[in-house]
């Protein structure tokens, strides 16, 4: 695993001392992305605002929304993004392309100019040096298996690297490693919070549903295979993570849409805020009540807030 140093932000942000040292995390999860745009509103809406942001595969792009304007209006720009994501754009071409890429042995079946263009219209800064809050990305090196961190340089390169998963997209050079995506080996990155200083974290998290989507195709059971065995990890780490961290982790709304499908993503990103500002208010009001608790660990699966 790369250890890089910790990068300098572009506007260096006064911390309050009586201010919580706040980490967003970001999970992985393709489409369903979209959801933690409404998550990321209800944390900004509450004056809740990270000193680190840190995401992998399609987190990775809203973590570097965020960490170039954590700010409402960061958010809203992030929303329009997502809302002009075409099927066609990430994933060009037709089915009869695709089994041609098969049969020729390449190592992808879709270019990732598609990609490309989206990242270019979030507009967000261009090396991780010019972010206004530090920015961590997490990516797979191919030939080792090891978990990368990417925190210095081009982001688009990262961001590239971060969603190249495995099948779909080429494999990214970077740094003399050839890299994919990061969910292979960590599709919610929380112990990257909690290995620096930091009091609360702030989990946005939609890898789970990828466990509970319909199966249509082949894909579709490798992406669960993922899915499973990534969530196992997540659950590890959340119930060893450390008593005087509090760890909320933000509920996803049902997403049971194909990987290809980047329909309702405005229905998406309302029900997601929904959800999180539920959430939040509810957690903001356990916290308040005078009584000692054991360990300050909290969320609310989607069966009980919906």
């Amino acid at each position: 695993m790369s250890d890089l140093p910790p990068t300098t932000p572009r506007t260096p942000q006064l911390r309050a001392a009586e201010r919580p040292r706040t980490a967003f995390v970001l999970s992985g999860g393709g489409n369903q992305g979209v959801s933690q745009v409404g998550m990321l509103r209800a944390l900004l809406e509450r004056g809740i605002e990270p000193d680190v942001v840190i995401g992998t595969s399609a987190g990775a792009l809203n973590a570097a929304a965020i960490a170039t304007d954590p700010t409402v209006a960061g958010v809203e720009k992030l929303a329009d993004v997502w809302l002009s994501i075409r099927s066609g754009e990430v994933f060009p071409g037709s089915k009869l392309a695709r089994a041609w890429n098969v049969l020729r042995r390449d190592d992808h079946l879709f270019t990732n100019v598609g990609l490309c263009a989206v990242i270019d219209r979030a507009d967000m800064a261009p090396t991780f040096a010019e972010m206004a809050v530090p920015l961590r990305v997490i990516a797979t090196d191919l030939d080792t298996g090891e978990e990368v961190v990417l925190a210095s340089g081009p982001v688009d390169r990262a961001l590239l690297a971060s969603a190249a998963l495995p099948g779909l997209f080429p494999p990214i050079e970077h740094d003399g490693r050839l890299l994919v995506d990061g969910a292979v080996t960590n599709s919610v990155p929380l112990w990257h919070a909690l290995s620096g200083p930091v009091d609360r974290i702030y989990v946005c998290n939609v890898a789970g549903a990828l466990a509970e989507r319909r199966l249509r195709s082949p894909l579709d059971v490798a992406v669960r295979a993922f899915a499973i065995s990534r969530n196992q990890r997540f659950d590890l780490e959340l119930r060893h993570a450390p008593a005087d961290v509090d760890v909320v982790v933000l509920p996803a709304p049902s997403d049971e849409r194909e990987l290809f499908d980047f329909s309702d993503s405005m229905m998406l990103i309302e029900e997601s805020h929904h959800l999180a500002a539920r959430a939040l208010d509810e957690h903001q009001a356990e916290r308040a009540r005078p009584r000692e608790r054991a360990r300050r660990r909290w969320f609310r699966r989607r069966s009980e807030v919906a």
